[in-house]
């Protein structure tokens, strides 16, 4: 690598860690894909080379770059959640509307068999903020309650791709360093009179913790098969979220009825399984995945009830020389179900906490994008996502319900360099 990709690649991660993470929710709490051509494909990054973005889609197919590959750029993530609060006369907008999420990557060929890689990508996360609607939960005339709730889980990758290939077999793996924030706030009653008095939480909590992909792709004429496993994460929220778990879930603590839900916040990462291929017929190429998220299984989310999260990615690309056009489509599935009664009534106050305070409902992707030749070095991708709104009720009490809505929209640029 010459003196000037070097710097470009060291320009390239400083920019990654000035950038602000995104609090975000797709394939659940997941992205669809971290790269802009993979977005614009459905996700697809499984049985098809992203370059340097392979380290978290198949680590094997970082083989795919010819010789040195530079990329950095982002998304805007805009996310539109509404909720009735428990109160179907009322609508309530989070405020947690706009967020950026940074991508940098970088992977070279070091001899004809061996590559390797490093890069740094916000993955993951979810957040509400209703502290702008303007109710008081001491006035009964505009009582929001939970409503009000402020969440924030924000979720980093830093990956060092390893990938050897040899007659159309490659086998990759990436240990990565994962970076998590997670901060929760609730209206409270402290006063013991049956109204919330106080807007309360722990502040924000911050953890780093290891984990690794393994992935194996075969490459015969335009065909490529590709697996992936990424493992689970578990992170331990020190004090976190006692106050909304005291608040909110009650029984549903780890130590059963009555325990109160002192103690660190542990979530995890989930484990994720997946299978890809595509094929590549002269200037067109069709990408197909599947892949599973294991949250059912999961601390915190499998106490939450939350199932796991089948999704089935579909992308179409056309080459037309110094010009790229794709689209996709992405199909997932609600992990959040109905929790009620649960013991003591603890499933009404699950069902806000899932619905409320992290509505990760979204089922569908349309995506679109496409890329350019600035000149033989330098490419822009471009992608647009678009997710529908959906709505999911849930009862909160045996005369009441609550019904959010979620939608979101997508804007990934990426610059890449080639050497």
């Amino acid at each position: 690598m010459n003196r000037f990709s070097k710097r470009l690649a060291a320009s390239a991660v400083a920019a990654a860690l000035a950038m602000p993470m995104a609090a975000n929710a797709t394939n659940g709490t997941n992205l669809i894909g971290v790269t802009a051509a993979s977005r614009a494909m459905g996700g697809t990054d499984i049985g098809i080379s992203r370059g340097a973005g392979s380290a978290l889609g198949n680590p094997s197919l970082i083989t795919g770059v010819e010789a040195t590959e530079i990329t950095f750029g982002g998304t805007l993530f805009m996310p539109n959640v509404k909720t009735d609060g428990g109160n179907p006369s009322k609508s309530y907008s989070s405020d947690a509307d706009k967020f950026v999420v940074p991508a940098v990557g970088f992977a070279t060929k070091a001899n004809d068999n061996f590559y390797w890689g490093i890069g740094m990508w916000g993955v993951s996360g979810m957040g509400v903020d209703y502290r702008g609607d303007g109710t008081n939960p001491t006035n009964p005339a505009t009582a929001n309650y939970a409503s009000n709730m402020v969440t924030n889980l924000q979720v980093m990758q830093m990956a060092v791709p390893l990938a050897y290939k040899t007659s159309g077999f490659s086998i990759g793996v990436t240990p990565l360093l994962e970076y998590a924030a997670l901060d929760a706030q609730t209206w409270v009653d402290t006063n013991g009179d049956g109204n919330p008095d106080t807007f309360e939480g722990n502040g924000v909590s911050q953890v780093l913790e290891f984990g690794y992909n393994i992935g194996a792709a075969y490459t015969t004429g335009g065909l490529t098969i590709g697996a992936v496993y990424k493992s689970e994460i578990e992170l331990n929220f020190k004090d976190q979220m006692q106050v909304a778990r005291d608040a909110l879930l009650g029984a549903a603590c780890t130590g059963g009825p009555g325990s109160g839900c002192a103690g660190d916040m542990v979530l995890t990462q989930p484990a994720e399984i997946g299978l890809g291929v595509s094929y590549v017929m002269g200037p067109h190429t069709i990408a197909l995945d599947w892949k599973q998220i294991q949250y059912k299984d999961s601390k915190a989310w499998g106490n939450f009830g939350w199932d796991d999260i089948n999704v089935v990615a579909l992308g179409y690309q056309f080459d037309g020389g110094n010009w790229t056009v794709r689209a996709g489509y992405n199909q997932g599935s609600n992990p959040i179900s109905d929790q009620s009664p649960g013991p003591g009534g603890s499933g009404y106050g699950v069902n806000y906490f899932n619905l409320v305070g992290f509505p990760a409902i979204i089922e569908q992707h349309f995506t679109v994008g496409g890329s350019y030749d600035i000149n033989k070095q330098m490419t822009l991708d471009l992608a647009l996502t678009y997710a529908p709104e959906v709505s999911q009720t849930l009862p909160v009490s045996p005369a009441a319900s609550v019904t959010t809505k979620h939608s979101q929209t997508g804007l990934t640029a990426s610059l890449n360099f080639a050497f």
